[in-house]
């Protein structure tokens, strides 16, 4: 291993040093390609050498690198919270620009406390996730999420968030229910939690739209969010949507709410929206929020050094232009298609691949040991850990994860490619995802 100052994320792997990119390959120090199968974590949507995306960070460097916001505010910021608003579901209107997806959700969280107090409801403070989430790794975000790996740690740290079921068909959809039957069954799972939580208490139902890294591309059956949407409506809960990896297009719509006809009261992104260019994140609320900080306090208590950064604010402007003027949503939706069919032909018939799922360019490959019982595979084994190292030795990365089950037993894969790829990288995915899982289960 090389010596290194720096504090990886895994101290005991040797990683490759990245030293370019080309499209949807990133290229390492010794000339060595990998195809971006993931995006890294569903961030890098328009690929690792845009130029017109790289002009626009030179350009508004050489005009102004940074402003805090307390003392001003920026054109680029300006800008582009125009453009999300004007695209965003109806009634978000104002933004609130971070450095982070756990950022965003952070400020959601705190809105939603504030709101209350500000309108005379400060009894109202508990927080309703669901079970395989993840929100986040700053504290509150954490807490806000529901997967049992990421939070061991902390546990004594969290605020206590009650957690109902995920709407995952795969696993939990009985054979005598409809899909409808199913998604209203598990949505009622929160009606009966605020209930019993004293709905005079609970100020917000946090959800991610499509489950991204703890479950891999779990995409909501019909029906769902609208049931949920009118739960909170009628306890006078706040809904917040987490579309930090699977919105900004990812799922063939620029927000993954839109293809459920539900708009939420707060509605964070990230991710895609700097496509790795500049860290950047937002969150968006409704009007009726902003109003009552505005015409209460008037001051927001929330902030960070960098958020409104003016170099991240032009780089994602460029990113947000590019995609809703270039037709990158039927793009996304068609090539999402051929990738789901050309996943099915290649892993349909695996022995170790129970379901093929998602959205778009987001798609959940769940491992299993047996395709029958729908049995996972041993936590010890670190199936997933196995996949992403030798899918990285013949040059594909993909978004390996384990837990997908319960948080601790289950393996998948997510695919989340950037939205320039062509067919044959996506046949370069599939074949290699088989060489890969056929490799690491068959020794095992």
């Amino acid at each position: 291993m090389r010596k290194s100052n720096v504090f990886p994320r895994h101290s005991s792997y040797d990683l490759p040093n990245a030293v370019g990119g080309d499209g949807c390959y990133i290229i390492d120090e010794k000339g060595k390609r990998y195809l971006d199968a993931s995006g890294g974590a569903a961030v890098s949507c328009l690929g690792h050498s845009d130029k017109t995306i790289q002009k626009a960070i030179i350009e508004q460097t050489e005009k102004l690198a940074f402003a805090h916001t307390s003392f001003f505010t920026s054109e680029p910021a300006e800008l582009l919270a125009n453009l999300l608003a004007k695209h965003s579901p109806e009634g978000l209107d104002k933004v609130y620009f971070v450095s982070s997806g756990s950022e965003a959700v952070e400020a959601s969280l705190k809105l939603a406390r504030q709101y209350f107090v500000e309108i005379g409801k400060p009894e109202k403070h508990k927080v309703i996730s669901r079970k395989q989430s993840y929100h986040g790794n700053t504290l509150g975000a954490l807490a806000a999420g529901g997967n049992v790996w990421r939070r061991s740690f902390f546990e004594k740290l969290l605020v206590e968030t009650s957690l109902i079921s995920p709407c995952y068909p795969y696993r939990h959809q009985t054979q005598d229910e409809t899909e409808l039957e199913y998604g209203l069954r598990v949505a009622n799972e929160l009606e009966e939690e605020i209930i019993n939580l004293g709905s005079e208490n609970v100020m917000a139902f946090i959800a991610e739209t499509v489950v991204g890294a703890t479950a891999g591309a779990l995409t909501p059956v019909s029906g769902y969010f609208k049931r949920v949407r009118e739960i909170c409506d009628k306890y006078d809960v706040l809904l917040i949507l987490d579309e930090v990896m699977c919105g900004m297009g990812r799922t063939g719509s620029l927000f993954a709410c839109d293809d459920e006809d539900v708009v939420p009261d707060i509605l964070t992104v990230a991710k895609g929206l700097g496509a790795g260019y500049q860290p950047i994140g937002a969150m968006i609320c409704q009007n009726f929020i902003y109003d009552a900080i505005a015409n209460g306090s008037g001051f927001f208590q929330h902030g960070h050094t960098y958020l409104g950064h003016p170099v991240a604010c032009a780089a994602s402007l460029s990113v947000l232009n590019k995609l809703v003027n270039e037709n990158f949503s039927s793009q996304v939706k068609e090539k999402g298609q051929y990738l789901q069919k050309n996943l099915e032909l290649h892993l349909g018939q695996n022995q170790f691949v129970g379901d093929i799922r998602g959205r778009g360019l987001f798609r959940g490959i769940e491992i299993v040991k047996d395709r029958s019982t729908k049995e996972p595979f041993q936590k010890k084994l670190n199936i997933a850990g196995k996949i992403k190292k030798e899918a990285l030795d013949i040059g594909l990365i993909c978004y390996p994860m384990q837990g997908t089950v319960d948080g601790s037993k289950g393996d998948h894969i997510l695919i989340a490619p950037p939205f320039i790829i062509n067919e044959s990288e996506i046949n370069e995915i599939s074949t290699k995802l088989k060489s890969t899982i056929d490799l690491v289960c068959n020794q095992v």
